[in-house]
């Protein structure tokens, strides 16, 4: 299995895309990730969602962690290659942390209207990220409602700091023309996808 980035898009066109990010280990990719694209696509109104596949995931142990080729198989057996994307680019571009990420997406795709994607369990999450308020105001953030993340997402750290750039549900389809740091809740019919779930059926 190779580990070759899948080809992303050139930005001939006139109209800038509106993309959606989605990182993550993949470990395996599932029906949630799917779910959770699919979602992006329809309600904010973009043109693709790039699976964002990491090479390492600093807030999780290496043990346990299939290999890249492995997981980036798993996530272009969801994509369909012209609206979800499978890809390892930060592999390419040599970055770990998500602001980083962010920071040269934006530099690499000046007209891309980039949106990244997170579930609700990650708003959570989101303070233990490096630098992490400067990630907020890199492009705009969609949250996406997860299971039992849902309550402590909307009465976390990241949501009170960040309150004063949440956006109202009505501006879904104008979130990528947002200037950062703007962010907005989605509330979705629940997925129960998990790649814990996952390996541990499997006796990983």
């Amino acid at each position: 299995m190779s580990t070759t980035s899948a080809p992303l898009p050139r930005f001939g066109d006139r109209r800038a895309m509106r993309i959606g990010l989605l990182g993550g280990s993949f470990n395996p990719a599932h029906g949630g990730h799917l779910h959770v694209a699919r979602v992006a696509l329809h309600r904010l109104g973009l043109d693709q969602v790039w699976l964002l596949v990491s090479p390492g995931n600093p807030l999780k142990p290496s043990a346990g962690m299939a290999p890249l080729a492995e997981r980036l198989a798993s996530a272009r057996a969801l994509a369909d290659g012209r609206r979800i994307l499978a890809t390892a680019i930060e592999r390419d571009l040599g970055t770990r942390y998500s602001v980083d990420t962010a920071r040269a997406l934006r530099r690499r795709f000046p007209r891309a209207r980039f949106v990244w994607l997170l579930g609700a369990d990650n708003l959570v999450q989101l303070p233990r990220w490096r630098s992490w308020t400067d990630f907020a105001a890199t492009m705009p953030l969609a949250i996406v409602a997860r299971p039992g993340s849902v309550r402590a997402a909307l009465t976390g750290k990241a949501a009170r700091r960040l309150h004063s750039a949440r956006r109202p549900v009505h501006e879904a389809r104008v979130l990528a023309g947002r200037a950062p740091p703007a962010w907005l809740f989605l509330p979705v019919r629940l997925h129960q996808g998990s790649a814990t779930a996952i390996r541990a059926a499997r006796g990983e």
